[in-house]
């Protein structure tokens, strides 16, 4: 359907559900993320085979058909629950949220353990990470905390919001899970300081942070395990890293070809957290710039409408989500690029799995949502004069 085609099937006159959704979201960001998923699907297709061959799987495009699904589920999810009003968003998380928490309390007894951590349900032949659900619950939940304890209401949000916190890192480190830790981290972080806290508090948060962090390098061994290869490679099996490098080398410019990457079958995670190098090797350096500026403009656009919302909680809570997104991005990116310590840290919408795929869904159709243009959302000028009809 071309874009002159679109705007007949939803006029401005339209007051349907979907027509005040389509003159309302951001319709650029929801653009590049229909082309990221994309990518994701199209490099499922160049990973799988691989794969399939090295975990035994009998159909060579077995992760391709369903990271296909996943896609389309995500798509969904995306596009349901940007249709949401703020209650909605800020309903949907709190049971999101309990419904992960309960989740993650029984992980120790009912979950999955690989790689000496205990992160995933499984059922049905799916994994389930409830971590990945919580994570934008938790970001919706503090941010409404910070604004109502700033209404001086009487309502302690600052401690209610750091309970949450507390709560959802305690429960990620018992599986563990530094790398979440860290990511979740770092988006309370963001949303403490744009909530309008002052600056000595987020300075103390930060101490404790990194005090906490550090300390994970003496007190769980595999940090202290990924950390001493990173820091002295020649003193351990850096395969899966060196792998990586060799096939983002490899790729040059423009890269091998479709399907023609080598190097994807000596790195085990290929169509998971090392997704990324698959895509260097067959597509090049300027497939993999062109990757990483559409992530850039989804953060940038998104934090710059966030920024301009008129309500608190709606500007804090989707500055959040849109920090958390850039903040896997990178962490990702940066792995496969030898620059931090490996995180087992997906590519969002890119990485192959249910949970991730699903989660980010949610995550940036809840961004979405908290930054469409309602009457009284933005400055007279950033958002009546431009919700037309709706204003």
């Amino acid at each position: 359907m071309t874009p002159a085609s679109q705007a007949h099937a939803f006029p401005r006159s339209d007051r349907s559900p979907r027509g005040v959704w389509w003159w309302t979201v951001d319709r650029w960001i929801l653009g590049v993320l229909a082309i990221l998923i994309g990518a994701g699907v199209v490099l499922a297709f160049a990973a799988s085979p691989a794969a399939a061959a090295r975990m035994n799987v009998g159909d060579p495009f077995h992760f391709a058909v369903r990271q296909c699904v996943f896609a389309a589920g995500a798509a969904m999810l995306l596009i349901s629950t940007s249709m949401l009003e703020v209650k909605g968003v800020r309903r949907a998380a709190f049971f999101i949220w309990l419904a992960a928490i309960a989740v993650m309390v029984a992980l120790p007894f009912l979950g999955h353990n690989a790689k000496g951590a205990t992160r995933w349900l499984e059922f049905g032949g799916f994994s389930l990470q409830p971590s990945e659900f919580m994570k934008p619950a938790l970001i919706i939940l503090v941010a409404w905390m910070f604004s109502e304890g700033q209404k001086g209401a009487g309502v302690p949000g600052v401690s209610i919001a750091f309970g949450l916190y507390f709560v959802s890192i305690g429960l990620l480190l018992i599986q563990p899970d530094v790398g979440q830790t860290v990511l979740i981290t770092v988006a309370f972080g963001a949303a403490f300081w744009m909530a309008g806290v002052p600056l000595s508090w987020v300075m103390l948060l930060g101490g404790v942070a990194v005090a906490g962090l550090s300390s994970t390098y003496f007190l769980l061994p595999h940090v202290h395990s990924r950390v001493d290869k990173f820091i002295s490679p020649d003193t351990a099996d850096t395969h899966q890293v060196d792998a990586a490098a060799m096939a983002q080398a490899a790729g040059g410019l423009f890269g091998r070809g479709p399907g023609e990457g080598i190097m994807k079958r000596h790195v085990p995670d290929l169509h998971t957290d090392f997704i990324y190098s698959v895509g260097a090797e067959e597509y090049g350096l300027i497939f993999s710039l062109i990757l990483i500026s559409l992530f850039a403009f989804v953060v940038i656009r998104g934090l710059y409408r966030s920024l301009k919302l008129s309500d608190p909680f709606e500007q804090v809570a989707a500055a959040g989500l849109f920090v958390l997104v850039g903040q896997q991005t990178i962490i990702n990116i940066a792995v496969n690029l030898d620059m931090i310590p490996t995180k087992g840290m997906t590519l969002p919408f890119i990485s192959y799995g249910g949970s991730s795929m699903l989660a980010m869904g949610l995550t940036l159709g809840m961004a979405l949502a908290l930054t469409r243009r309602r009457p009284g959302a933005y400055a007279p000028s950033e958002g009546l004069a431009k919700a037309g009809a709706f204003a």
